[in-house]
């Protein structure tokens, strides 16, 4: 199709319809990210504790959209940093995912840029010292890595190398593509041997969680009884026990039943995303 004739279409058909205020004011609600509390993310909470607590490295493994990223960050909100006038944040925690091969000069740029610092020109030893430097000053207790995967093997060694020489814990976070890189090397794996597994949902712990994301995320005007056994069947064969799957389609279908006028989300419009997501 052509521009001329994109346009012609455009005009026959023309503008979309803007929302009215009190939809759009829903719609960007349904479309910020908010922190659930499930027990599968408390867990992950208290291994992480315990690996702060213990200055220890460790692994988050499992499969993608079971929630690690959500969980290790809100993680990280939790320890939310303190500003003193006149001294360096204290940030007890940093969270971040790691860029597509990721070479050691950009990593030590990412932690000093992480902290709010001035990433400068300079030789990887120069920038290790700044990075090492920046994280003493704000008192980094944790590191945590998600899509680690992604870094290349000589960066692995320097992640090992700021724990020796700063003792902090530093957590690595991925798929099981992230086990298979780290036990190329065995320095690396003995290193970060702990692991925990962070698993699909299912049965009365899945229900449980559509059943919260109902009420705590949606807050559809009337309830949509997502918990019940048709639309439990049918979130079921769609996400796989996967939560970011889930999420996705219970905002996307409450979105639509919104702007249809629905006050709560039927099994048809259900079917009708979910189907999407197959």
């Amino acid at each position: 199709m052509t521009i001329q004739e994109a346009k012609t279409v455009a005009q026959q058909l023309g503008d979309i319809p803007v929302n009215d205020a009190k939809l759009q004011a829903e719609i960007q609600r349904l479309n910020r990210k908010s922190f659930v509390s499930l027990s599968q993310v408390e867990t992950l909470h208290e291994w992480l504790e315990d690996k702060r607590l213990a200055r220890q490295l460790g692994r988050v493994v499992g499969e993608s959209r079971t929630g690690k990223t959500m969980g290790c960050d809100a993680y990280r909100l939790r320890h939310k940093p303190k500003q003193e006038p006149g001294k360096p944040p204290t940030v007890p925690v940093v969270y971040f995912q790691v860029p597509q091969e990721c070479a050691a000069k950009e990593f030590f740029g990412l932690i000093i840029k992480h902290l709010k610092y001035q990433v400068v020109k300079g030789t990887v030893p120069e920038l290790r010292d700044r990075a090492v430097q920046v994280l003493k000053g704000c008192g980094v207790e944790m590191i945590i890595l998600d899509e680690a995967d992604r870094l290349k093997p000589k960066t692995f060694a320097e992640v090992r190398d700021i724990f020796d020489g700063l003792e902090l814990a530093v957590i690595l976070v991925g798929t099981d593509r992230l086990d298979a890189v780290v036990k190329r090397d065995e320095q690396v794996y003995n290193r970060f041997r702990a692991c925990h597994r962070f698993g699909k949902l299912s049965g009365e712990e899945f229900k449980r969680t559509v059943e919260v994301w109902e009420k705590k995320v949606l807050q559809l005007p009337v309830a949509s009884n997502l918990s019940s056994k048709t639309m439990l069947k049918t979130l079921g064969e769609a996400t796989g026990g996967y939560i970011g799957l889930l999420d996705m389609i219970l905002r996307e279908a409450a979105i639509r039943a919104l702007k249809r006028g629905l006050q709560k989300i039927d099994l048809e419009m259900l079917k009708q995303v979910a189907a999407e997501y197959k």
